[in-house]
């Protein structure tokens, strides 16, 4: 056998020749994603793990999504739903609820930046889909990645990878979507509002709080009590004060863990071959609008508050109603301090945050309800 045979018969057996169209558009939007995350800094913690697992998948016959693969066995903790609430009790253990326990109005404004789940469920439903996979699309306006990879479990979970990879691709673009809506829809004097200083709450708010948030929401809705419940449970570890250790593991260790094992699991969704069809192609831009028009509704409603209070709010912070928690009220913040450098707006915008946080898993607990026996 010649050399050159040698060479064709292992050519022929490598990657190159299993090589796609489709492969090769994945692997350079992966790039696009690298650049984001490590150049621009776009929320890397998210953007550099799910790129690394579209860049990896996308490798012919590397395997590592086949039976036995090594992030086939991650993905496991995405379809039984166990990355999704461990990542909500690390973000629990992590997030202060001062600042909606202060002022509970941010829970109205929480709720008006779900106005892209309701805009985006009337529109895939009336494309064709049905009203299981309507409303599993709608959640991703919510910018939660781990209830929008719950819901679709429970609704859809043949569109699991188009809306895992949607809502966490968004999420981890807010820096880059959300400010121009936000200039956009107030004016500057609207975005320099200097907003007062929060009431103290108690010790005892705190720990009142978050039972009282499970016990009200789970009665109501069963469905979204291992969401909330973790949730919840992961801010007792922070405000109770006594399982120091476990708040520590929760907010540390466990949920960057989970981070990496989510990040690469929910990238590996996006093989080119399955990927980049007409149906996915729906799903990301209808996942765009809603993401868009739940910014819009929380600015909207932060505007005629503003109106309703003689100017103490600022509106800016009816855009972190979303849930993507810290990195929504961050951009409410950045874009605030940059009409108004002495601007504080970051513990303001914490109270719509976590008010989206609760009020995505309520609407995805309420599709659940209406919607579970119609798949």
């Amino acid at each position: 056998m010649s050399f050159f045979s040698v060479l064709a018969e292992l050519l022929e057996a490598s990657g190159f020749a299993a090589l796609t169209w489709q492969n090769i558009a994945m692997i350079f939007v992966s790039f696009i994603l690298f650049y984001l995350a490590i150049v621009k800094k776009f929320e890397p913690l998210l953007l550099l793990p799910i790129s690394f697992g579209m860049f990896l998948v996308n490798l012919p016959l590397a395997g590592l999504m086949d039976e036995g693969g090594v992030i086939n066995i991650m993905s496991y903790g995405v379809k039984s739903n166990l990355f999704p609430c461990l990542v909500f009790m690390g973000v629990g253990a992590m997030t202060d609820f001062s600042p909606l326990i202060a002022n509970p109005i941010s829970l109205l404004l929480g709720a008006a930046a779900q106005l892209g789940i309701y805009v985006a469920f009337i529109f895939a439903n009336q494309i064709g889909f049905t009203p299981a996979e309507a409303a599993a699309i709608g959640i991703i306006g919510g910018a939660d990645g781990p209830t929008s990879i719950y819901i679709a479990n429970n609704l859809a979970p043949h569109l699991l990878a188009p809306i895992a990879v949607a809502a966490y691709s968004y999420m981890a673009l807010i820096p880059l979507i959300q400010p121009p809506i936000m200039r956009a829809l107030t004016t500057q004097k609207e975005r320099a509002v200097k907003m007062g200083q929060l009431r103290k709450v108690s010790k005892t708010e705190k720990i009142v709080f978050p039972i009282a948030v499970v016990l009200f929401t789970s009665l109501l809705l069963p469905s979204v009590a291992p969401l909330l419940g973790l949730l919840m449970l992961g801010n007792l570890f922070r405000e109770s004060g006594v399982v120091q250790r476990l708040s520590d593991t929760a907010q540390n260790a466990l949920i960057n863990i989970i981070t990496i094992m989510l990040g690469l699991s929910v990238g590996a969704k996006a093989e080119g071959a399955t990927f980049l069809d007409i149906s996915t192609l729906k799903i990301i831009a209808m996942g765009l609008a809603a993401f868009c028009f739940s910014t819009i509704g929380g600015v909207l409603l932060g505007k005629l508050l503003y109106l309703i209070t003689g100017g103490k709010i600022n509106p800016l912070i009816g855009s972190a109603g979303v849930s993507a928690v810290p990195m929504a009220a961050r951009v409410s913040q950045t874009v605030g301090a940059k009409e108004n450098p002495t601007n504080f707006l970051l513990m303001h915008a914490m109270g719509p945050n976590v008010a989206g946080v609760i009020g995505s898993a309520v609407a995805a607990g309420f599709f659940m309800m209406v919607f579970k026996g119609t798949m």
